[in-house]
């Protein structure tokens, strides 16, 4: 077998189905293992920050690595943002980079680079494979470090690709994931939650899929204490009959308000909150030092179960009612009528969308009116943005649309920041996928100017305004779209907008609706 053949059944031995790539020369001994060694589907993306934003979606929803295949450094420089926002929601994934042969990189050719220093900014494990008799375990061991909510990189020179492993072909298996619960932060947390004082869980990760809402929900009855998401996370489920939780607010003054009234605060799956930029006037710390905090330590996937045990130690209840569950039946906002903005199409999103829908939310300024609609909706997945890196939403809705075939998949969308990886589009065309696109065009990246007013600048000079608009010219996405082979429209009205994403919803298919607000 070659080393390519060895790395590619070894992945397939552990349970990858999946490679998004967008190879080149070095990878070209992968790229032909793929009709030789069945098991692992590849998905070509035309540019990589596509591809890892696809592994993310991809991770996020099946809890198992997609693999990537890329070229080089600059293809990995091309896909390190949504690498970033991969290794910010801890998703799992076997990021493999092509490298020159060991005897050709001496030589300093063209496309050279130092791929290790750029992997290590993204990556919680990483390894160059010297030698084909190792690549077995060199794999594994990628695999063993992606299971546990990393970006695991390995980079194979090409001449460790071709060549033919000599003696034993061992397919080498990776390590089971020893998760842990640490039973000493459990116990602190106890003690904290017994008090009278106004307490708050926050919750991040694993905590906010079904079992550590339920368990969470059972503390909030035992204890009075406040469910919290993090700002941004990486997955939360949601709708009727799930414990619903109040988001972190961006903003520091908003989530000052919010936080600083709480005596107790208990982490759970995520870290302390902290401001997203180093604002004026305002400390990075949103906790103080006056609060008892506790951060309950369990690996990922056992953070359910971290919960579970505490919600026994505090011997809560079995049983959750509809007062902290949120709403005991479906409450849909009624469809708005006449011009379209931002607010409207967020109430239409609400009254439109199906059960078990997966939402991408990159909608960046103009989605923050949906977000209190979701515990009225029926039951449905939000993935959002934990890394700040824009350029997720249409990459991340692919990866989630192949994990999860059956659901339908929806993309609220920035238009700005959709301009980073647009070529998805093609992707979602080229896969069929039940994908519908929602633009956000108000032509305009409008966070800057928001945060224009925010700094006491109300009347930005002639320059900045050019940096911040995108509406000379205008872009057309429906043209951009059907270019691409998603069928598009553009609509702007309330009207208008109902019946297109009735139709987009009810068509098997990738479909885009830009929302001209």
């Amino acid at each position: 077998m070659t080393g390519a053949e060895i790395l590619l059944k070894t992945a397939v031995n552990a349970g990858v189905e999946i490679c998004f790539t967008n190879p080149g020369t070095t990878e070209l001994p992968l790229v032909s293992a793929f009709d030789t060694v069945p098991g692992i589907r590849p998905i070509l993306g035309l540019f990589e920050g596509c591809c890892t934003g696809a592994a993310d979606g991809y991770g996020r929803m099946t809890g198992q690595p997609a693999m990537t295949l890329l070229h080089l450094g600059p293809g990995l420089g091309n896909g390190i943002a949504n690498l970033h926002n991969a290794r910010r929601a801890r998703t799992p994934v076997l990021n493999v980079i092509g490298e020159h042969a060991t005897w050709h990189r001496s030589a300093d050719s063209p496309l050279s680079m130092d791929i290790v220093a750029l992997a290590e900014s993204v990556s919680g494990w990483q390894r160059t494979s010297t030698v084909s008799q190792h690549l077995s375990q060199d794999t594994a061991d990628a695999i063993t470090a992606a299971l546990s909510g990393k970006v695991a990189t390995l980079i194979v020179p090409s001449d460790v690709q071709w060549s033919e492993k000599s003696g034993d072909d061992k397919i080498h298996p990776p390590k089971a994931f020893d998760g842990f619960v640490e039973t000493e932060s459990i116990e602190r947390a106890v003690a904290l939650l017994r008090t009278e004082k106004k307490a708050a869980l926050i919750l991040g990760g694993w905590a906010l899929r079904p079992s550590g809402l339920a368990a969470a929900a059972r503390i909030k009855i035992q204890t009075g204490c406040d469910l919290i998401s993090e700002r941004a996370p990486a997955r939360m489920e949601r709708g009727v009959g799930i414990p619903a939780t109040e988001f972190i607010p961006y903003f520091p003054r908003q989530a000052l308000a919010l936080l600083s009234k709480y005596q107790i605060v208990v982490l759970a799956g995520t870290d302390e909150p902290v401001t997203f930029f180093g604002w004026k006037g305002y400390e990075s710390r949103l906790l103080n030092d006056n609060q008892d905090i506790c951060q309950i330590k369990a690996a990922g996937k056992r953070l359910p179960q971290a919960l579970e045990n505490l919600a026994d130690a505090l011997e809560a209840p079995r049983s959750i009612d509809t007062a902290v569950t949120g709403c005991s039946q479906v409450e849909r906002p009624a469809l708005p009528q006449g011009q379209l903005t931002a607010q409207n199409a967020c109430l239409i999103l609400a009254a439109l969308q199906p059960e078990n829908a997966i939402i991408v939310n990159e909608s960046i300024t103009s989605g923050a009116d949906y977000f209190p609609l979701g515990a009225g909706l029926p039951p449905h997945t939000l993935l959002m943005l934990p890394g700040g890196a824009i350029g997720y939403g249409i990459p991340c809705a692919v990866g989630a649309a192949i994990a999860c075939p059956r659901r339908p998949v929806i993309n609220f969308q920035a238009d700005g920041s959709a301009l980073y990886t647009l070529q998805a589009l093609w992707m979602q065309a080229r896969e069929s996928l039940n994908i519908t696109t929602l633009i956000c065009s108000n032509r305009s990246y409008n966070i800057l100017n928001i945060e224009f007013s925010r700094s006491g600048i109300t009347s930005p000079g002639r320059y900045a305004q050019t940096l911040t608009d995108l509406g000379n010219p205008a872009i057309d996405w429906a043209q951009i779209s059907q270019g691409m082979g998603v069928p598009a429209v553009a609509v702007d009205s309330c009207e208008s907008l109902a019946r297109e994403l009735k139709i987009a919803l009810d068509e098997p298919g990738p479909h885009l609706i830009e929302m001209m607000l």
